[in-house]
């Protein structure tokens, strides 16, 4: 054996730093979910824009189930703006006014729906349908 002394072992790289909390937790993002869909059912149109605008935000970092309701969310506000808006037109035809009942209860259901996928942690199935 060789008097030599022998090789210090490697030493061994820092751990690596803890990985950033997330900015918002699942429960976080389907409280804002949840928020949209409740500004969505009171009655004042700058209550959508608000939900609409906070859809747009929250989507692009959310998980993919809660994708599909914002989604949902997003196509819900265009289609009930471009069905109200014709139904608007047709009140000079008088059938406007017959419409635009239907349009809000259209609104309504299609909120409570995902309102009720959302609240049993579900994505919506159909985001992109124009029904329900």
């Amino acid at each position: 054996m060789s008097d030599s002394p022998s090789p210090e072992p490697a030493a061994l790289p820092p751990p690596a730093p803890p990985p950033p909390p997330p900015l918002m937790t699942s429960d976080d993002e389907r409280m804002m979910a949840l928020a949209i869909y409740i500004l969505y059912l009171i009655p004042f149109g700058v209550t959508h824009i608000v939900g609409l605008v906070l859809a747009y935000v929250a989507r692009d970092t959310a998980p993919d189930w809660l994708k599909s309701h914002y989604t949902f969310q997003i196509r819900t506000f265009w289609i009930g703006l471009l069905y109200f808006s014709a139904a608007a037109v047709l009140c000079v035809l008088l059938i406007g006014f017959v419409l635009l009942p239907v349009v809000v209860i259209w609104f309504i259901v299609r909120c409570a729906l995902g309102l009720a996928r959302l609240l049993r942690r579900e994505p919506y199935p159909t985001p992109a349908s124009w029904t329900f």
